[in-house]
């Protein structure tokens, strides 16, 4: 897409049912779109597929799209990207049980770092800590998940989540303490049952 894209009048010509404007507003969108659903992705959903869900509720539900000063369109999409996703993870019910022994010696120690911070920062740092963080987020519900990536991992504003989710912003405030919170019980558990 060249640099000068006009989102509003591809949006305009979309809602006038022309197909090429559609193709194109989706190919410009896609990058963004990934990124979103990587960082909301449900453990057993494939990134593909719910891209193609997103798209497919952004094409029909474009007719509902209200363009507002100083409110990029791109907005609208991150809300109904985040929300697909999270109903997504809502669907997604059962999760496997883990233990200690299931984690690699640097998960171990990412983990006993995170808990304690009494020993020095492990080694091996972007594949093990991005694992235990993962295994632990997994353990949360679907709402908890959510609010901790976008809060802690995105460093997204509270105002920012609160329009993405449709919660309040007290809501958002009380979902990441209740989570972190969470997260604590999750690797204490973690750590009390090693086999």
């Amino acid at each position: 897409m060249p640099p000068d894209f006009d989102v509003q009048e591809c949006v305009r010509r979309v809602s006038g049912g022309d197909l090429v404007a559609a193709g194109e507003l989706v190919e410009h969108l896609q990058p963004l779109v990934r990124r979103w659903v990587r960082n909301h992705l449900p453990r057993r959903e494939s990134e593909e597929d719910l891209m193609q869900e997103v798209f497919l509720k952004l094409l029909q539900k474009l007719g509902s799209y209200q363009a507002r000063a100083g409110v990029p369109f791109e907005h609208w999409v991150s809300r109904l990207a985040v929300r697909t996703c999270l109903d997504a993870l809502r669907a997604e019910r059962s999760r496997p049980e883990w233990r200690m022994a299931d984690l690699g010696d640097g998960e171990r120690e990412w983990l006993d770092y995170l808990m304690h911070r009494q020993a020095g920062v492990p080694e091996e740092r972007d594949v093990e800590a991005k694992a235990i963080v993962t295994r632990l987020m997994e353990r949360l519900s679907a709402p908890d998940r959510l609010v901790l990536t976008l809060l802690d991992l995105e460093e997204r504003s509270t105002l920012e989540i609160a329009q993405m989710t449709g919660w309040s912003r007290p809501m958002v405030k009380m979902r990441a303490m209740r989570a972190r919170r969470k997260l604590r019980e999750v690797a204490v558990q973690l750590k009390l049952n090693p086999f």
